[in-house]
């Protein structure tokens, strides 16, 4: 008999299932259920971005791209960056179009950290930055964010994290799952601190489009950041492309070079119909996003309010399309709760404490389902928190 537990890498056994993905497995059980709890958009792919995958396919374009991706793609990756945040890069040397985001993320962590390097992680967050972190060796070193702070990053609690093994930060802005975002000034003082030290930014902007009060600001348009920093993207949320897997990272020649031997030889090239489909997203579609925008805000604007009118005090998020509302008031861990509305109430939502410790006494609600979805939600999380007080 072969002894598993001998064989399986040590990093990888110790490492948590995904939080996300337990509720929303549990619910595709279940008959009834409305979720909440998984972030992808409600809306189809524009038509432009389909029937330009479709005449890819007639045309045989189905064989590898180059390991970066399509040079047309990466040049219209570049133009859409500069026209969006003003910040120029190199289509040759500067970016790698990458299987979503979140091989974006692999790749910035592991052509960095080395074992025993520290890599500071601003909770609440997206639940992939910290296990990468251990895979590689690293050591995560969370930034705990505060409700009554906005979930913002200070330079006060960035600077009490830093010590001389720190290598780099990841900057999750606009979060996941809370909604904030940071301005330009707030941004200002986290540079300040670490224009002082050898300290890389690996900056995850998959929801810069979907901001709601101005436009979103990259660290990387600061003076002195674009050079100390990764800037991560990437199709799925703000183009409703989650299924195409398909993202970006731009950032220094030495460093994106380094990522590319990475990208070479665990993936090959990103899927090349997916990257026919997006010169055509990066190109034509910034109108169909203003749309999608439009109406998250609408959705937005009605749950904040909801949530606050039955007792849920939440707090306004100002990007992404998640509200994070705090349910201390029941007296139940996120946990609890999740499991009890989910059984009880047929409700899907995620447990605050998925995406870090602090984030324990909230839920994460995602508001990319449509109006009817979420007003029946809301009162079946009216009628738990009834009973709740009932006793």
């Amino acid at each position: 008999m072969m002894d598993y537990n001998k064989i399986i890498s040590e990093r990888c056994r110790i490492l948590k299932p995904s939080g996300i993905r337990k509720f929303f497995d549990i619910a595709a059980t279940m008959d009834g259920v409305i979720s909440l709890g998984v972030g992808e958009p409600d809306f189809q792919t524009p038509w432009a971005i389909r029937r330009s995958a479709i005449a890819a396919l007639e045309k045989g374009k189905t064989v590898y791209t180059a390991n970066a991706g399509l040079m047309e793609l990466r040049k219209s990756i570049c133009s859409y960056i500069k026209r969006k945040v003003n910040v120029e890069y190199e289509p040759e040397k500067e970016l790698i179009v990458t299987v979503g985001g979140s091989e974006a993320i692999d790749l910035g962590i592991r052509a960095l950290v080395n074992p025993g390097d520290e890599v500071l992680i601003v909770e609440p967050c997206f639940v992939c930055y910290a296990p990468i972190v251990t895979l590689t060796g690293g050591v995560p070193v969370t930034i705990e964010t505060k409700a009554e702070n906005g979930f913002k990053l200070t330079a006060e609690e960035l600077k009490k994290k830093i010590t001389d093994k720190t290598k780099l930060l990841i900057l999750p802005f606009p979060n996941n799952p809370t909604g904030a975002i940071m301005t330009r000034a707030e941004l200002e003082p986290i540079a300040e601190v670490l224009r002082e030290t050898n300290i890389m930014v690996l900056s995850d902007e998959i929801y810069a489009e979907l901001t709601y009060e101005g436009r979103h600001v990259s660290i990387t348009e600061l003076d002195g950041m674009k050079e100390r920093t990764l800037l991560v993207n990437g199709f799925s949320k703000a183009f409703a492309m989650t299924g195409w897997r398909l993202g970006y990272l731009a950032g220094p020649e030495p460093i994106v070079s380094q990522m590319l031997k990475i990208h070479q030889y665990a993936i090959m090239c990103s899927p090349t119909v997916s990257q026919y489909a997006a010169v055509e997203a990066m190109n034509s579609c910034d109108g169909e996003v203003v749309k999608m925008v439009n109406e998250y805000n609408i959705r937005r604007r009605w749950l904040v309010q909801a949530l606050n009118e039955i007792g849920l005090t939440c707090f306004e998020p100002k990007g992404a399309f998640y509200v994070f509302p705090s349910i201390k008031s029941t007296g139940l861990s996120s946990q609890e709760f999740c499991e009890q509305l989910l059984y009880k109430h047929n409700v899907a939502v995620v447990p605050g404490d998925a995406f870090g410790e602090c984030g324990e006494g909230h839920i994460r609600i995602s508001y990319a389902y449509s109006l009817r979805h979420l007003m029946e939600a809301v009162d079946r999380i009216s009628e738990f928190l009834n009973d709740l007080n009932k006793g």
